[in-house]
């Protein structure tokens, strides 16, 4: 008898999309921090933030995927682990954990597809860990949302 894989993820909103990251990189999740401003940070990087006595970089999820989206502030901070520190990602709302496995992770388009192509050229270059780490994120169009949806509501 075949068991199914689970394949847990954080279920996140920026502006009209919801993104998955696998559970496994999730930290914690928070109410915004003060942030402190970086010079000569790209846009999509909103400065620094004091979590757990340590200064991480906070990213405006939004801000990979739409240039003016300076006037979105973020609802929660998202950390997620990278190797030995972690990031905060700054989104709109938290949904909550769903199970990929039903969907088929696969047939999921990677949230980078979206995203700026100057953003990730960038994104290359200052962090490859976080670039390899969206890169395990996934898009999770309407359609399969709903779906999953009626699929608990039946359960």
């Amino acid at each position: 008898m075949e068991q199914s894989r689970s394949n847990p993820a954080l279920l996140v909103s920026i502006l009209r999309a919801r993104c998955a990251f696998p559970l496994e990189e999730v930290i914690e999740i928070m109410r915004p921090l003060p942030v402190e401003p970086l010079a000569n940070a790209p846009d999509w990087i909103q400065g620094v933030a004091r979590i757990r006595g340590a200064a991480v970089p906070v990213v405006r999820l939004a801000a990979l995927f739409q240039a003016d989206s300076n006037d979105i502030l973020p609802t929660r901070f998202v950390t997620l682990r990278l190797g030995q520190r972690c990031i905060a990602l700054g989104v709109q709302s938290v949904i909550g954990v769903i199970d990929l496995s039903d969907c088929g992770l696969e047939s999921l388009p990677p949230l980078l597809k979206s995203a700026q192509t100057d953003v990730i050229r960038t994104l290359g270059t200052l962090d490859a860990d976080f670039l390899v780490m969206l890169n395990t994120a996934r898009l999770v169009p309407d359609s399969v949302w709903q779906a999953m949806a009626q699929a608990k509501a039946a359960q």
